[in-house]
């Protein structure tokens, strides 16, 4: 088969079907010589890692609003920018969100490197993320790889060996097919294919423009693949939360260290999470309230189980660790710590 001829048909499909996106140029308006700004570009790719496109295009708004330039991001306090990221989750990105926009805005004058290797040095940057920038932004015909590719891609060549082991299989088969002209369009094609045709379940092949050459709707496999090698078992951790309301409505916080789950979030002061039974010293001296139902949240690694305590404590009682906030708006906490509050009884 002609691999430029699979090229130019997914192109000529996405002239016509590509998704609105809010971080995203038209194919129209990039024939025009409307370029991408990197600095978008980049934004939604850190969000999108490991996250739905429905599910980050309000965050993306919300931030390309508030924070318009990377040197607004890269000026921004540390605390703003982690309470804008609650309840997006896998927080370490928006750590690295605001090291790389300080370091793009310090060392590049705020100007997106185009070259691969120094976009892999940047923090949060790893080889896809590099590889949709390059492509995306620059026009570079860079090989991107997402769960939507690799879909496309087990299809279009009935490749059934298992994910995640037949990824370089698969990046190879992308590779082979990425053209070096529109590389960005292309890129964002396949993306889109996998994503409204070439869907998890019910794949509609009867639209599919790769429909002809596609091995597994030939074979009749297309609704098999991908294979992927089964899942380790999640383990359950546990953990205490303590939740002190002071008289004035004032609640008790911690921001959580810089490394580790949730860092630099704030939280409720508690105990490590723990697959034994979890220690934890209150973090005020109160009369603590056990909550009967518990918190429970599930990280990519391991389910939580959290036990609530509630206390109302006085004005005038110093805690032994964290601070009192007033006027806290729970959209600031990650989720974990919101479903923690949601068990407290209104008063």
């Amino acid at each position: 088969m002609r691999e430029t001829a699979h090229a130019d048909d997914l192109l000529e499909w996405y002239d016509r079907h590509a998704r609105v996106l809010p971080w995203r140029v038209s194919p129209a308006d990039r024939a025009r010589g409307i370029a991408p700004d990197p600095y978008r570009v980049w934004m939604s790719e850190i969000m999108l890692q490991q996250t739905t496109v429905a599910a980050v295009k309000e965050y993306f708004l919300a931030f390309t609003e508030r924070w318009p330039k990377v040197e607004d991001l890269a000026n921004a306090e540390d605390a703003d920018v982690m309470a804008a990221w609650a309840g997006l989750g896998y927080y370490a990105r928006a750590r690295n969100l605001l090291k790389c926009a300080r370091q793009i805005a310090g060392e590049f004058a705020g100007i997106f490197p185009t070259d691969h290797k120094v976009l892999l040095s940047l923090p949060g940057v790893g080889p896809y993320t590099a590889a949709a920038i390059a492509s995306i932004a620059f026009d570079q015909p860079r090989v991107v790889v997402d769960g939507n590719v690799e879909r496309v891609m087990s299809r279009l060549h009935d490749e059934h060996a298992p994910l995640p082991g037949s990824k370089p299989v698969l990046t190879d088969y992308a590779e082979a097919l990425t053209p070096k002209a529109r590389a960005g369009d292309y890129a964002q094609a396949v993306m889109d294919l996998g994503a409204t045709v070439c869907t998890p379940k019910n794949p509609a092949c009867g639209i599919c423009p790769w429909r002809a050459p596609c091995k597994a709707r030939q074979a009749g496999t297309a609704a098999d693949l991908p294979k992927k090698s089964p899942k380790k078992r999640k383990p359950t951790r546990y953990g205490v939360a303590y939740l002190a309301r002071r008289v004035d409505g004032a609640w008790l916080l911690e921001t959580r260290p810089d490394k580790g789950l949730l860092g630099g979030m704030l939280g409720w002061p508690g105990s490590d999470w723990t697959e034994d039974t979890p220690l934890a010293d209150p973090p005020i001296r109160a009369e603590w309230k056990t909550i009967n139902e518990e918190a429970r949240h599930t990280f990519t690694h391991f389910h939580l189980r959290l036990t609530v305590k509630t206390a109302l404590v006085p004005m005038e009682r110093p805690p032994e660790r964290g601070m009192f906030v007033e006027d806290l708006d729970p959209s600031d906490l990650p989720t974990v710590m919101r479903k923690a509050l949601a068990l407290v009884p209104k008063r």
